[in-house]
């Protein structure tokens, strides 16, 4: 029988979905027990470590959370098996990556490790369990999942409920408090109408019911990828108007202020940039395209993949910048990248522009230095690694470029007889650093490739520098 009154959960996957999601949730509800679970040992230690400086995903006001939940009612483990068997509801929260190979190459989610999980409930459950998608997936993929558990075990009742997150990377812990709506899709029948009101009773501990959303399973899954496809749309729709803006004299920053005071358009995601990154974005508008491909929608995959090839296009726009500015070669030249992460207040690299930019210009033979606050130096190497291995290139030319890569703990060591500086990721602290020095450190002419359209270009160049932005004319 599902019950609809819970006091205890797991969540499989500990990473940027499943770690502040179950930690808020855990300090939120302290009559409920929560048991995060991941086969990774290390990442593991790292949510358990006493140093709370260490956690593997860097989000403002996540420690103070982890401190307050972490022992009481919050628990991280590699035991899979013994937290599936005594959680009522089970969320789903493991990476869906884009597929690398096979069928769907390219676009469609690789759903390995959401059939690993389904095949871990229902071999571990032993009772009637509430099954909760929080993993990005394609619409219909709990259809999947349910016939694996009913499959594997054909005693059990198994309610699966599709939950998708919504959270911005570097404001995920006050997107959780204080979320625009939380959406629950279930099946329209007695145990899926409770299996809702489950998780609805869960939320409605701090979030008011009114912001609480429930739909059909489809249209949950579905609704998360259409959104991150409206977000990823803006994005690509302002960065193609910075091209225009470059060539025309006008000024992106202006166009976007003038557009965004329309109620009809609004303000939100049109910040020109290098391009947007991240682990949603370019995956879920991939496999959106690949869902209407093989739903015969050749038109409609057309619209959204061209929301791709804006994003790409101004990466390249942007490195090819870089050379031309520095008299077509960059051979032998430090290039400064000020920041790694693919957004401020988070230190998730993946899709990062930073690492698209990295490989083109060590292709040239550009040395790169890099510095950010967050990311580790062993995630910047292996991004690096993955790029140039990306290029086809052999194992020798791989390891001779790597050798052309510097990371720093010390902005200032960073940017030290820099050729140019490169702003990737918009921290805070980049505007605070002492320009002047800076720029008395660095080879002249002294440029710098305002990435993230942080700087003012006027007050740039009368401390000397040749500066360019995104959509904007270069002083």
């Amino acid at each position: 029988m599902i019950s609809d009154k819970i006091t205890s959960i797991c969540c499989i996957g500990a990473g940027y979905v499943g770690g502040p999601t179950m930690a808020v949730i855990a300090q939120k509800c302290p009559h409920i027990r929560v048991n995060v679970v991941d086969i990774s040992k290390s990442r593991i230690d790292e949510w358990n470590n006493a140093d709370l400086k260490f956690l593997p995903v860097y989000e403002p006001g996540l420690k103070e959370v982890i401190a307050e939940a972490r022992g009481r009612n919050l628990f991280f483990s590699t035991d899979v098996g013994r937290a599936v068997k005594e959680s009522q509801m089970i969320f789903i929260s493991v990476n869906t990556p884009t597929k690398k190979y096979g069928l769907g190459s390219g676009m469609a989610s690789d759903l390995t490790f959401v059939e690993q999980c389904a095949r871990q409930i229902a071999h571990y459950s032993g009772e009637d369990k509430i099954v909760v998608e929080k993993s990005t997936m394609p619409v219909r993929t709990a259809e999947m999942i349910k016939t694996i558990l009913q499959a594997d075990d054909s005693k059990h009742h198994f309610e699966i409920l599709s939950n998708p997150e919504f959270l911005a990377e570097g404001s995920a812990v006050s997107d959780l408090y204080n979320p625009d709506r939380v959406l629950i899709g279930g099946d329209d029948d007695e145990n899926g109408r409770r299996a809702v009101e489950a998780l609805v009773n869960i939320y409605s501990e701090w979030i008011p019911r009114e912001r609480i959303l429930t739909t059909g399973l489809w249209s949950a899954e579905l609704s998360k990828l259409t959104a991150n496809a409206f977000l990823a749309q803006r994005i690509s729709s302002i960065n193609s108007i910075s091209a225009l803006c470059e060539r025309t004299g006008a000024n992106v920053d202006e166009v976007a202020r003038a557009i965004g005071m329309d109620s009809r358009i609004g303000p939100k995601f049109l910040k020109s940039s290098v391009g947007f990154g991240g682990s949603c974005f370019q995956k879920d508008i991939l496999n959106l395209v690949y869902l209407c491909r093989h739903f015969d929608l050749p038109e409609v995959a057309n619209y959204w993949e061209q929301v791709i090839k804006i994003n790409d296009y101004q990466k390249k726009r942007f490195s090819q910048n870089i050379v031309e500015t520095l008299f077509n070669t960059v051979r032998g030249k430090k290039i400064s990248f000020l920041g790694w992460a693919f957004k401020k207040d988070t230190n998730d690299t993946r899709e990062s522009a930073a690492i698209y930019i990295a490989g083109e210009l060590l292709q040239d033979r550009a040395e790169i230095h890099i510095y950010d606050p967050q990311v580790r130096s062993e995630q910047i190497r292996k991004d690096i690694s993955e790029v140039l291995h990306s290029y086809r290139l052999s194992e020798g030319e791989c390891r001779e470029l790597e050798k052309l890569v510097y990371v720093y703990d010390d902005v200032y060591e960073a940017v030290q007889q820099a050729h140019a500086i490169a702003i990737l990721t918009e921290w805070d602290e980049f505007c605070k650093l002492d320009w002047p020095q800076i720029y008395s450190s660095m080879k002249k002419p002294a440029f710098i490739f305002d990435g993230r359209n942080i700087m003012d270009l006027h007050t740039f160049s009368e401390l000397g520098f040749v500066i360019s932005g995104i959509g904007k004319a270069n002083i």
